[in-house]
């Protein structure tokens, strides 16, 4: 390959510093290409080429090349400027005008929040209506491809009239059923709100209050209450606080051989509601009374303490086929906040009879078993929860062991202990000191359980104190309303 410059050959190897002063400098046009023995001088190839003595950026090639095209813009005549000059304009803007360039930064800074959020977040799939309303027919013998008569969406003649006028839809479904003559809305969200409160409802058949299901205990007041829920404007609020503070919740609990011989159901409340609380309530109550519930409200799913390995044996790959468990505030936020894969639930909700989720559930079983007193006693949850309310007693619960009892008792159950619930609570303590004393290592080994450290540094004395408390949080009294 030979180097011609200005039709004249330069030899085979030509140092691009020869042609600074016509070239680099002037930027000179001339031409490359190959010649062979007894071709012309001027050889063929690529004209109007210009060295430069540095590397350009992508910006200053265009900018090389858009002047060019300015300089072709002017030498047309003006009637055809605007034609040819397309683009140019745009390219102006985001090469020289500064404010729009600053403009277009912010706009790619914007985008690129707004990707990373939806790179973080998920995909919620919204319900809308059809265009056109589903259609429905009276089967021959139910076979689906016999149709006989069209039926028409309506709602049972034995309640009130559809109102004219209102959609055939969700919504209008949704009006009709908050009527102010509609017996069965307010009536089935008070019964609901009554057995949360009560434990059982005033119709117990809380799924069912049709034919089917059970009478009213009290049929009285459930219509009283569904009216003063709608006339109150569907206060919530107000309607919990109506029921809390009446003197049928208020009443003690405790049972007598009468009352046990004339409503051993509590069906006629003759004593105030006494029941295990649900699974979420069981471990929320144990991280409020320790200090280490995470109250946040809202935000992303938690993975709170596992068994490992317990997504593994159920996993069809994905992203969750196996457990990893968070860190710091995802251990303590409220048990709603829990990360839930159906095929594999909580193990220590669904011991305390927390549904799957996989169905609606009205009214939740409530067992007794063995297997809750190991997940209260032995989960990490718990223990941390125990070692946790420990450290606080021994730091701020006063100088003498009476003094940081009562500070345990006030703050799980809510009450002084009696002198001879004391007694009993003072000779555990005696005892598991004489234990972890002469067990050190067991006393650092319960002490490592869970993330939060310990800050006493009596290890033995926290251990004590740790388990003596852990005792406390599996009272009856306790995991029980």
């Amino acid at each position: 390959m030979k180097l011609y410059y200005d039709g004249k050959p330069q030899g085979t190897n030509v140092e691009v510093s020869a042609f600074k002063k016509n070239t680099i400098r002037n930027q000179v046009p001339f031409t490359i290409g190959s010649r062979s023995p007894g071709s012309p001088a001027h050889g063929c190839g690529v004209a109007g080429i210009a060295l430069w003595g540095r590397a350009f950026s992508d910006g200053e090639v265009e900018g090389l090349v858009r002047g060019a095209a300015i300089a072709d813009l002017v030498r047309l005549p003006p009637a055809e400027r605007p034609a040819a000059g397309a683009g140019l304009y745009e390219w102006w803007l985001s090469s020289a005008d500064a404010p729009f360039k600053a403009a277009g930064e912010r706009v790619r800074a914007l985008e690129g929040e707004y990707a990373a959020i939806r790179q973080r977040g998920t995909v919620a799939h919204v319900m809308n209506e059809k265009p056109e309303p589903a259609k429905a027919w009276i089967l021959a013998r139910g076979e689906y491809d016999k149709r006989l008569d069209e039926v028409q969406p309506d709602t049972p003649d034995i309640l009130p009239a559809f109102p004219e006028g209102q959609p055939r839809n969700r919504l209008g479904l949704a009006r009709w059923l908050l009527l102010a003559d509609h017996p069965l809305t307010a009536r089935t969200t008070v019964n609901r709100f009554w057995q949360e409160v009560f434990g059982t409802g005033l119709v117990r058949s809380s799924a069912d209050l049709g034919v089917s299901g059970e009478l009213p205990s009290h049929p009285e007041l459930l219509d009283w209450l569904a009216v003063e829920f709608r006339e109150s404007g569907w206060n919530v609020k107000r309607l919990f606080k109506l029921m809390v503070t009446s003197s049928a919740y208020r009443q003690s609990a405790v049972t007598t051989p009468e009352k046990l011989a004339k409503d051993n159901a509590n069906r006629l409340l003759s004593r105030g509601p006494r029941f295990r609380m649900d699974a979420e309530m069981v471990r929320d109550y144990a991280l409020a009374a320790s200090g280490l519930l995470v109250r946040q409200i809202g935000g992303p799913s938690v993975r709170p303490y596992q068994p490992d390995g317990v997504w593994e044996a159920v996993s069809m790959g994905g992203n969750t086929q196996s457990y990893k468990r968070d860190a710091g505030d995802g251990l303590y936020r409220k048990s709603m906040y829990w990360f839930w894969k159906r095929t594999a639930p909580p193990a220590s909700m669904e011991i305390f009879n927390a549904p799957s989720r996989e169905t609606c559930t009205i009214r939740r079983e409530r067992t007794n078993t063995p297997l809750q007193a190991l997940v209260t006693l032995n989960d990490p949850q718990f223990v941390e929860a125990a070692r946790a309310l420990a450290d606080r007693a021994l730091e701020i619960g006063g100088p003498t062991d009476e003094a940081r009892i009562d500070f345990l008792s006030r703050r799980i159950v809510a009450r002084p202990f009696a002198p001879e619930e004391v007694a009993v609570v003072k000779q555990s303590l005696v005892d598991l000191q004489a234990f972890y004393a002469a067990h050190p290592d067991d006393a650092k080994a319960l002490l490592a359980v869970g993330d939060s450290k310990p800050r006493h540094p009596d290890a033995a004395l926290l251990a004590a104190w740790t388990m003596l408390t852990n005792e406390l949080l599996n009272l009856d009294e306790v995991l029980c309303k």
